[in-house]
């Protein structure tokens, strides 16, 4: 069975592990080695995930079997680039599960803790997706969101194509 929990700042180095694990296990790859051995050491560096993991404006679930940690996601302040997003814009960072659980719906229930967290009257929540991640942009059309643009997603010298996916806020609850 399968469980999943927020994760705190001892989580730092499981949070190190999986996000370069899972990185390279669905993208690896795409890039150069030493291109990708670079955007992992910056990306999953373990001082930055315990400052991930210790910031109140960011949150991560991991999904643990038998005690190892199979899957996560992980959301906060968008900081996409796109000329619509603002301070109070909500963004679901990484949602990365391992190959060997893909399609047992692990994905859609770590997306969940995600919205949960993030959703909130009036906040327009925001996703950047590879492009030709195709099953990934699936599953956030069920969840309301739309293409609203696109940039270039950096890792060494490779530029990937990706999306910027939208949901528009619900609108807040008036106290008549």
């Amino acid at each position: 069975m399968i469980s999943i929990r927020r994760a705190t700042p001892a989580d730092a180095d499981a949070l190190h592990r999986i996000g370069r694990e899972t990185f390279a296990e669905t993208f690896g790859r795409l890039y150069p080695q030493d291109d990708l051995d670079a955007f992992l050491d910056e990306a999953y560096a373990i001082d930055k995930c315990a400052d991930e993991l210790a910031g109140a404006d960011e949150a991560v679930w991991l999904a643990e079997r038998d005690g190892q940690v199979v899957g996560y996601a992980q959301a906060g302040r968008c900081k996409l680039p796109h000329a619509e997003v603002t301070p109070a814009c909500g963004e679901l960072k990484r949602l990365y599960v391992r190959a060997g659980e893909q399609g047992s719906g692990l994905g859609r229930r770590l997306l969940a803790e995600a919205l949960a967290w993030l959703e909130r009257p009036g906040r327009r929540l925001w996703i950047g997706v590879w492009a030709e991640n195709h099953g990934a942009q699936r599953l956030y059309a069920r969840h309301g969101f739309a293409k609203a643009g696109e940039y270039q997603f950096p890792v060494g010298r490779v530029r990937d194509r990706e999306f910027i996916l939208l949901r528009e806020a619900e609108e807040p609850v008036s106290a008549a």
